[in-house]
């Protein structure tokens, strides 16, 4: 791996060619380019440690052009290569936001000496942004654990959306934390000392659904022996969520989207209509967009939902959070079983990151409690894990294992009733490799 990326912007390519052998022969990766718009071009391909400009480019001023760069990359060190090293130099080079600067003719040793610096100095820059977000996440969202830049990327962005009335639509695998994220956006939200109501509408019968949501009057059905106010109702002035938003009925949409266009409904068997002031986040696990193809989804509601779209990442792609989850749930579950802080040993943790978590967070909390109910010893060692934790043995761990004579004598129920079939739920695509394998 080289020790930083350097980019060589100089309209002499016998100067290039010089300074990329020297800086490539010190571990460098280097690139080059010979007039400034090509080294924006490069600057726009990928990022770099550090910017070595020549201020003499045939097309543009080196110091127009570093200002430019600068608004671009705040954070990227600059060395300006000039013919000419006065003090007007460095205070226009130090100005226009460069780091240093080298006079032609130079002394290797002394270019190196910068090189080196200036690519640390960036280092510590984008570390000490990084401590930054990471900070600010851990005191603004104590619940949510992650420091891998795609999470903190997402934090970013709930922090910038919380405090807009805009809907919102969150995506992502079952157990990325969905419900979770909405939670910050209501915490961190001007609605915050108000409700927040969530609504799993895969788990509420349809004919049931329309009463939760929207209450009913006095008589409105059979067994509706007195006026019930809503969820709506109950979430006015604050949240409401929608979990497996992608469930609920035709009918129900349709009346949902009138909330989300009027603000108001009303309840069932009701002739008055009732406003309020709630912020509606959605979330799904499918993808909506292919529903609204297929004609399960109202395409009018999908764009009302998706002002603003936030999409959760799987753990399989943020694995630099396993081990900070792991500790976060070893101590939730030691602690509630009254039990010493446990850890994992090292072969049981390479198990536990090599594993792609098709459950993510959820499932790999299950693991952590299971691991800890069942653990007789300080350290969690790979017998405690599922056996579809990577190559983890399928011996049961001590606490389950019965011996042969034991398992003879042992007591079975027996089922004498008729045997019917079943199918297991189509979770489309989010059916991980242990319902297919059992499909």
């Amino acid at each position: 791996m080289p020790k930083g990326s350097i980019l060589v912007v100089d309209d002499e390519s016998e100067i290039r060619e010089g300074l990329e052998l020297l800086l490539t022969s010190e571990g460098y990766g280097v690139s080059s380019a010979g007039t400034a718009e090509s080294g924006l071009a490069k600057l726009e391909e990928r990022p770099f440690d550090l910017l070595l400009l020549d201020v003499s480019l045939p097309d543009r001023n080196g110091l127009d052009l570093l200002k430019e760069i600068h608004r671009r990359d705040p954070h990227l060190s600059v060395v300006l290569i000039t013919a000419y090293g006065s003090i007007d130099m460095a205070r226009a080079a130090f100005k226009s936001g460069a780091m240093d600067y080298i006079t032609k003719p130079w002394s290797n040793d002394e270019l190196l000496a910068q090189v080196a610096q200036a690519v640390e100095s960036r280092r510590l820059r984008e570390e000490n942004v990084q401590l930054k977000r990471a900070l600010k996440q851990r005191f603004s969202f104590p619940s949510i654990i992650g420091k891998s830049e795609k999470m903190l990327t997402l934090l970013d962005l709930v922090t910038q959306v919380a405090p807009s009335r805009s809907t919102i639509l969150i995506s992502g695998e079952s157990g990325t934390g969905k419900e979770l994220i909405a939670k910050a956006i209501h915490s961190a939200s001007t609605r915050a000392d108000k409700a927040f109501v969530p609504v799993n509408t895969g788990s509420i019968p349809v004919d049931l659904l329309e009463s939760q949501l929207f209450g009913h009057v006095k008589g409105a059905f059979t067994s509706a022996v007195a006026s019930k106010k809503g969820l709506f109702e109950v979430a006015d002035q604050g949240t409401i969520f929608f979990d497996e938003i992608a469930t609920i009925s035709p009918e129900t949409q349709a009346k949902l989207l009138r909330v989300i266009q009027e603000r108001e409904f009303m309840r069932l068997g009701g002739t008055e209509q009732i406003k309020v002031d709630v912020r509606i986040v959605a979330a799904s696990n499918v993808e909506l967009l292919t529903l609204v193809r297929e004609g399960r989804f109202r395409e009018d509601l999908y764009h009302r939902l998706n002002v603003i779209h936030l999409t959760l990442p799987p753990l399989r792609d943020r694995r630099e959070d396993v081990p900070s989850l792991l500790a976060h749930f070893l101590i939730r579950y030691c602690q509630e079983n009254n039990k010493p802080l446990r850890n994992f040993t090292p072969a049981a943790l390479k198990l536990l990151m090599d594993y792609d978590w098709p459950g993510n967070v959820r499932e790999l909390e299950n693991v952590v409690e299971r691991a800890v109910v069942l653990s007789t010893q300080e350290r969690v060692d790979v017998d405690l894990l599922p056996p579809q934790q990577g190559n983890c043995p399928r011996r049961p761990p001590a606490a389950l294992r019965v011996s042969a004579a034991a398992a003879r004598g042992a007591w079975l129920p027996v089922w004498r009733g008729p045997l019917k079939p079943f199918a297991l739920p189509d979770h489309g695509r989010n059916r991980t490799p242990h319902h297919r394998r059992y499909a």
